[in-house]
């Protein structure tokens, strides 16, 4: 199942429970504005090269449209739309005035120079200027892109329509960014991992844990969970991963990448195990950390873990999902569980409206208030209908962007 098809299965099961009315539904699912362009840029060797890139616009009923921009190779249409219709829920989720957006360029970053990969940016901008800005549409770093990129982007769009650095979020602290934004998918990850921990009366110094994903996302999961007491028993990258029952040094794993700027898979400590494997070890907690569609059909009965950390966007399928609910496993979903992420942006993209700077200390305790309100919101309404936190997350995002939009008249 395709990551749009799977989001509007989730989407529609929450929208039976709540009884929305089709003309609303599909209003709600329809995405606002598809855009697709052409990037023609210049190569190191002079030639000229054409890329696709898209972006998609889900809804604006509670917002500006807010959502990441990767560039990967396998980014399509499909997978856009989908990213963009989790942003619409993960934003009212944890009651950020957003609606939600998202971007892709179909470019392999490891196969072009970082002046190639700037001129694909700014060209990517030209086409798309008029329909993004701090008040309608605000980009923001995704897989592929980073603060580099995020500069780049605001410089372009500044040439048409002068300085605004709310234009996107992720900047570089130094460049209008702010602090903790790096950290914050995966430590927000980690803020709400103990609240579920808490919620099944697990104690964080008796879990063990396995991280699928040691980028930006899983390495701070990771650390912060470390911190916090966990046992942190597997950790991987694309190229493989390590595996240790008693715990990895998570603090070393940290140093390894940073300074030897190799994989997990060299890392001295534990064994070497697959992607496919760390999902299936004995662990109490799994957090899929890295890309969408790992869980499904094909091994959902051979997870083992009583609790699930979505970390990523749509690791775990449609079917998996109801298998492994049916089973118990507690699933902690993706809209809620890495909207650390967005909480952050909507911080700096304050700061850059007031011009005002905030300190990490101000970012952190925001954005485990913030999380922690979510959560509790989330929790109370699947206690109440005795729901999975899933559809219960679903329901709340879902019931604050339909009465937005029917506040506007659009009903």
């Amino acid at each position: 199942m395709r990551l749009f098809e799977a989001t509007q299965h989730f989407f529609n099961e929450a929208a039976d429970q709540l009884a929305v009315h089709d003309s609303l539904r599909d209003l709600l699912s329809t995405p606002l504005r598809e855009v697709q362009v052409q990037i023609p840029y210049e190569t190191d060797s002079g030639k000229t090269a054409c890329l696709v890139g898209y972006r998609v616009q889900h809804n604006r009923a509670r917002g500006p449209m807010k959502g990441g921009l990767r560039y990967h190779p396998g980014v399509d249409l499909d997978e856009v739309r989908g990213l963009a219709s989790l942003m619409t829920w993960k934003a009212a989720v944890v009651d950020l005035p957003y609606g939600g957006a998202k971007g892709g360029v179909v470019v392999d970053v490891a196969k072009v120079s970082e002046r190639e990969l700037e001129r694909i940016t700014r060209r990517f901008i030209d086409g798309i200027h008029d329909i993004i800005g701090p008040d309608v549409d605000i980009p923001a770093p995704d897989i592929g892109t980073d603060q580099r990129v995020m500069a780049w982007i605001m410089s372009q769009f500044n040439k048409y329509h002068g300085f605004n650095p709310g234009v996107v979020t992720g900047k570089a602290v130094e460049h209008y960014g702010i602090p903790g934004r790096a950290e914050a998918t995966g430590r927000g990850a980690g803020i709400l991992a103990l609240k579920l921990m808490q919620r099944l009366n697990r104690d964080p110094r008796e879990t063990s844990v396995a991280v699928q994903g040691f980028g930006n996302v899983g390495s701070h999961v990771a650390r912060f969970l470390s911190e916090a007491g966990c046992r942190i028993v597997a950790i991987s990258d694309q190229y493989g991963a390590r595996y240790a029952p008693q715990g990895l040094d998570v603090g070393q794993a940290l140093r390894h990448v940073a300074q030897q700027k190799s994989s997990i898979k060299e890392l001295n400590e534990g064994n070497l195990i697959s992607n496919d494997e760390l999902l299936e070890i004995e662990v109490d907690m799994l957090i899929p950390a890295a890309i969408g569609g790992v869980v499904t059909e094909a091994n959902m009965t051979r997870i083992k873990a009583p609790m699930i950390v979505e970390a990523a966007n749509g690791p775990i399928s449609p079917e998996a999902d109801r298998y492994l609910n049916a089973r118990g496993v507690a699933i902690l979903p993706d809209i809620l569980a890495n909207a650390g992420g967005v909480t952050a942006s909507y911080f700096e993209w304050a700061q850059n409206r007031q011009h005002y700077r905030w300190n990490l200390q101000r970012v952190r305790s925001e954005l485990e208030r913030t999380l922690t309100t979510a959560y509790d919101e989330v929790s109370a309404e699947a206690d109440a209908r005795n729901i999975s936190l899933r559809l219960a997350a679903y329901m709340i995002g879902i019931r604050r962007v339909a009465f937005a939009t029917s506040l506007d008249g659009m009903n």
